[in-house]
This record gives C-alpha cells, sequence and structure tokens, in this order.
C-alpha cells in the first residue's frame, strides 16, 4: 500500500492559497518580479546553508520553508503571466527524475553511484533541446570555488578525469611551483593566473576525496573567527589592545584556543 500524503498535500495547498491570497491583498508582494525576488532567493539559500554547516534542525526547517516559499512565489507570478503555474513546475521535475533515474524505473543496471552520476550527465546532453555542451549549465554567476567544483564534477560525467586520484598531487605540486616561481619575479603579469591554476587544483583533489571545498573553507573560517574572538577576549581580561600585543603574545593566546578544543 502506498504512502498516504493527504497531510502533506493539505499543507501544501494552503501554501499555495496564502501566496495567491497575499498576491492579490499585499502591497509588497503584489509589486514582487521574478528580477525582484532573485536575490532574496539567492540570500535564502546562503541562509539554509549557513544552518545545514550549523546543524541547526530548527533552522534548516525554517529556511527550508523560505525556499519553498519562493518557489510557490515564482509560480504564481509565472501563471499570472501565464507562462506556467505550480503544476507545470512540480510535473517538470517529476518527469525529470523519472528520465534521469532508468536504474530506478527502466532496465539500465548501475553499480554505484558513481555510475549513477555519469549517467545524469550522459541523459542531460540528449534530452530534446540541449545543446551538447557539457558545461552550459553551470551558471556563470556562481561563486568561484563552487563554481571549478562543479565544472570539474560536471566533466567527469562525461569520462574527462583522473584515472587514479593520487594522480592529482603532482598537479598540485606543478601549479604550486609555478606560483612560487611568479612570486620571485618582480611585477610578474602572470601570478594571479597561476594562483588560480593552484585554487583550481586544489578543488579537484578535494572533489577526489570526497570533500566539498566550499565547505572546508567554510569550515576553517569558522574555526579562525572562533579562535581569535579567545584571543581578543584574553587580551580584554589583561587589559592590552590587540594592537600594542606582540605577535608572540597573541601566538600564545591562539594556541590557548587550540588546546581548548582539543580537550
Amino acid at each position: 500500500m502506498g504512502k498516504d500524503y493527504t497531510k502533506q498535500k493539505e499543507a501544501f495547498a494552503e501554501l499555495l492559497e496564502i501566496m495567491e491570497t497575499l498576491r492579490v491583498q499585499c502591497p509588497w508582494d503584489k509589486k514582487q518580479t521574478l528580477e525582484s525576488l532573485r536575490n532574496l532567493t539567492v540570500e535564502e539559500v546562503y541562509e539554509l546553508g549557513d544552518a545545514i554547516l550549523k546543524q541547526d534542525f530548527q533552522e534548516v526547517k525554517k529556511e527550508l520553508g523560505d525556499i519553498l516559499m519562493h518557489v510557490v512565489f515564482y509560480s504564481v507570478i509565472g501563471q499570472e503571466q501565464q507562462q506556467f503555474d505550480i503544476t507545470d513546475v512540480l510535473t517538470e521535475i517529476c518527469e525529470k527524475l523519472r528520465y534521469r533515474h532508468p536504474h530506478i524505473y527502466g532496465e539500465v543496471k548501475v553499480n554505484d553511484e558513481n555510475d549513477v552520476s555519469r549517467n545524469w550527465e550522459q541523459l542531460k546532453l540528449k534530452e530534446k533541446g540541449r545543446k551538447h555542451r557539457v558545461l552550459e549549465g553551470v551558471p556563470s554567476t556562481l561563486p568561484a570555488m563552487i563554481k571549478a567544483y562543479r565544472i570539474q564534477d560536471k566533466v567527469r560525467g562525461v569520462g574527462f578525469d583522473w584515472k587514479n586520484k593520487e594522480d592529482v598531487w603532482d598537479k598540485v605540486r606543478e601549479e604550486l611551483q609555478e606560483v612560487e616561481t611568479e612570486m620571485r619575479r618582480d611585477a610578474s603579469a602572470n601570478l594571479e593566473e597561476e594562483f588560480g591554476d593552484l585554487l583550481f587544483a586544489l578543488v579537484n583533489a578535494a572533489r577526489l576525496y570526497g570533500i566539498n571545498p566550499e565547505d572546508a573553507l567554510e569550515k576553517t573560517n569558522r574555526k579562525f573567527i572562533r579562535r581569535f574572538s579567545h584571543v581578543e577576549e584574553r587580551a580584554a581580561e589583561i587589559g592590552k589592545p590587540l594592537t600594542e600585543m606582540s605577535l608572540e603574545e597573541m601566538d600564545a593566546y591562539w594556541d590557548e584556543a587550540k588546546a581548548m578544543e582539543h580537550e
């Protein structure tokens, strides 16, 4: 027997009704367009990502609701413009999921998640109306590190990848050496490019070892903020401004913060 989705359907229908009401009666909601909502949606996605990294499930629930509200809001506007409605949105994603999972809804056999990912990218290229360009689906507005990861992941889907993940470290060392060479030159015009190549190689290494570089860097950012905040607090305790402290003094408090984290 299939699962009863009555409660979920009722909750979703209530959201649809509320958004349609707000679109008619609320001065702010009436003025919104697809374009005006765009930056707000991006902000909501980042807030969701922040909640996920904190493992704050109450916030995750809240931010998911905000994003779902945006999906419905866009769909209401699309319906007003006679372009699409929420039924079209849901129908299209359901069709896509069935088509992109032939190992579930068809006869295709897969061995692991890598086979699934490769099939996904190959099926995308075959979809009607798509140009046969592997990287055209990578949004140009993505932050550079996320974009690098997505570029590498997409070309992996068509077989353009390292045969042995360990070989990527030779590339990282090569790019690091090129950066060091350019740094030793005065006013090198190539330093920025070489540094970009090094970062791209490091993102590639992270991907090959199952690490999301954006998440890894954000966790390090938070760790740095946490430790430096401890340095500031200790400086305040002794009544000494940071600008009057030696690097050795600050390093001692930094090491103290590190030790506290490993207790």
